[in-house]
């Protein structure tokens, strides 16, 4: 089945010259905004002090990609059930698993005759309670070796009516749904999906990041006395040092790491 939306995106690659993508998406709903490169101002939610100077707060803004949603949408929590409601409509519906507006017969369209009738649900109430299940209408696919995290936008604001579960996804093994769990932590609030506003940050990863053994082979040692000499030297560069200078200069470590970046290519 090919997808009525595709967008490829490619994540850098780690040996120069590669141009292989880390990431593809097929966005199957129509009409919805496609996955975008995160940007390093958080959505424009930064201050600006921390986007001029807080290079590691740019940095892991910018890592990934925005996920929005494909309509825009409301529920509420009543305690017992979840209702739902959509943009173009003036009603609540009960909320057990509900396909997108018009994407059952799309899908069906595309589909080999096999796989008709197994389109996917946009929303689905989980047996958990205040527990909502999420499909953005995207499929991901990632190179072998790749997984993909799938995470709340880092560092954009968002209220306290939700709670995003964290999950890692191998893309390239699976082909299915991206989807999410959310938590509604508060009760008869409706809360909306705005769908020109991210809701996912999906960040591929090599899985030998993710493997067991080296995240169990961590070195610990416990207080100062553990420094070498060459620790003293990097922490009195890192930390004292420009506490001494006469003439400090402001966002020097941002100016040293989008230096780097751009003589490595990555900026």
């Amino acid at each position: 089945m090919s997808s009525s939306n595709p967008a490829t995106l490619a994540a850098p690659a780690p040996d120069a010259g590669s141009a292989a993508p880390r990431i593809t998406f097929h966005t199957l709903f129509p009409g919805g905004r496609p996955p975008e490169r995160a940007d390093r101002s958080a959505a424009g939610s930064l201050p600006t002090r921390a986007f001029r100077y807080c290079e590691p707060v740019r940095t892991g803004s910018a890592f990934g990609y925005y996920v929005f949603p494909p309509i825009g949408f409301s529920v509420v929590w009543t305690g017992h059930n979840i209702n739902w409601t959509y943009d173009g409509i003036d009603e609540w519906l009960p909320l057990k698993s509900a396909q997108l507006p018009g994407f059952a017969a799309a899908f069906d369209e595309a589909a080999p005759e096999e796989i008709r009738g197994f389109s996917p649900p946009f929303l689905t109430a989980l047996q958990e309670p205040g527990l909502l299940q999420i499909w953005s209408g995207v499929i991901a696919r990632t190179p072998p070796g790749w997984s993909t995290l799938v995470r709340a936008p880092a560092n954009i604001p968002r209220g306290n009516e939700i709670e995003m579960f964290e999950g890692v996804i191998e893309t390239d093994r699976w082909f299915g749904p991206l989807l999410t769990n959310i938590r509604l932590a508060k009760t008869d609030v409706p809360i909306t999906f705005d769908p020109d506003m991210p809701f996912l940050q999906v960040q591929p990863l090599p899985r030998i990041a993710l493997d067991d053994a080296a995240l169990n082979g961590f070195g610990a040692a416990a207080g100062a006395g553990s420094f070498t000499p060459e620790d003293w030297d990097d922490f009195y560069d890192t930390v004292v040092r420009p506490n001494v200078m006469v003439d400090r200069p402001r966002g020097a470590y941002a100016a040293a790491a989008r230096k780097r970046q751009k003589e490595e290519g990555g900026g």
